[in-house]
């Protein structure tokens, strides 16, 4: 069908972020696609101290070939302090510019302790990526309260949660296909 990559948004070690992302990765799989799952938790953030935009690094080169090989992306996004997490807008400041997300189609999976499921970290990296021209899709997905909504062996645990999960698997599918 499709390859997609799902990103995990954070490099926080055993991350929410990153059950979220595999429990994801079975979904699509189910329906077809070939999921890849890649963590900013292996992002070589110390390649790129002190600044080397426009530079080639070969470390960074690898890291982002496979993501950018992908036809579709799907972050999964923590909240950090109001935002997303630092480290996934510095992988998105070494992509090619403007071409990475040029005509991509992306969508989004917000997950937060709190009550608004990373409503305002999905928004902000909606509009970097619609900045570079990604195809947002447009139905996201917000799981408040994960620690209580969530388990890695039973998956979403509030049925809303896992209809809206489902409408958003079936019609980025879709998306994807339509766009192909």
């Amino acid at each position: 069908m499709f390859k997609l990559a799902i990103i995990v948004g954070t490099d926080r070690p055993n991350s929410k972020s990153q059950e979220m992302a595999e429990y994801v990765k079975v979904q699509y799989n189910e329906r077809g696609v070939d999921g890849h799952i890649f963590s900013m938790a292996d992002f070589p953030l110390g390649s790129v101290v002190g600044g080397l935009y426009g530079k080639e690094i070969p470390e960074i080169e690898a890291f982002r070939a496979p993501i950018l090989a992908c036809d579709a992306l799907l972050f999964v996004i923590p909240e950090y302090n109001g935002s997303f997490p630092g480290v996934l807008k510095v992988f998105i400041d070494y992509l090619p510019f403007p071409d990475a997300f040029r005509a991509m189609p992306i969508a989004y999976i917000g997950i937060s302790a709190g009550a608004f499921g990373s409503l305002r970290a999905v928004e902000q990296l909606q509009m970097v990526a619609n900045y570079r021209n990604a195809l947002s899709y447009p139905e996201r997905v917000f799981v408040s309260r994960f620690n209580s909504n969530f388990s890695p062996d039973t998956g979403l645990l509030v049925p809303l949660q896992q209809e809206l999960l489902i409408s958003q698997t079936n019609g980025f599918i879709d998306f994807v296909k339509r766009l192909q």
